[in-house]
């Protein structure tokens, strides 16, 4: 029996998620309606995979530690890999892609932290509306389409400072909701 066998269906298409970034990619650096379209397409099916994993894992019973540690690695390499080639040809400035990819390492950080002090942390209400208009944000960056009065590129930078306003909001109540565990806990 292989080692791919062993793996459940969620761990697979959380796996699916990262290996489908290197086409985004591609299809990024490769300016064209068609090649914007395709990358889109394909963000969409990852976006759609980091919904189902987390679904069929736990509707399922199938919860497993390596499904926990790849899935938040996986959001983190599908997300700034669409951020840096966005910059690149851009899509969006270095200094909204560089506090979006900041709060997500500072956050990582912080889950790192809590976990190794048994802590946890749940996660908010404003860090699913971050979610939700950060993926908002990429479709429009990423399909880059005008039509008549509807620009993509501004819906797509609107839609991405909302997702920052929640997601430094989200990043402010994790870091204080660390703070008030850590200090209920006995030393």
């Amino acid at each position: 029996m292989n080692r791919l066998n062993r793996i459940n269906l969620p761990n697979r298409l959380t796996l699916l998620r990262i290996f489908v970034v290197p086409l985004i990619i591609v299809f990024l650096v490769k300016p064209s309606p068609l090649f914007s379209f395709l990358a889109a397409v394909v963000f969409t099916v990852a976006a759609i995979t980091d919904w189902l994993d987390g679904h069929l894992a736990r509707s399922t019973g199938q919860v497993t530690t390596l499904g926990k540690l790849l899935d938040p690695i996986a959001d983190k390499i599908l997300m700034v890999s669409v951020y840096i080639p966005l910059v690149g040809v851009g899509r969006i400035p270095a200094w909204l892609a560089t506090i979006m990819i900041g709060r997500e390492l500072a956050i990582s950080g912080l889950r790192a932290l809590a976990a190794t002090e048994k802590l946890v942390i749940p996660a908010g209400t404003a860090g699913k509306y971050k979610t939700g208009f950060e993926i908002a944000a990429m479709e429009f960056l990423l399909l880059n389409w005008d039509y008549k009065y509807v620009h993509f590129q501004t819906l797509g930078f609107v839609c991405l400072l909302v997702a920052m306003v929640f997601s430094l909001f989200a990043a402010v109540t994790y870091f204080l909701l660390y703070w008030r565990a850590k200090e209920s806990v006995p030393i």
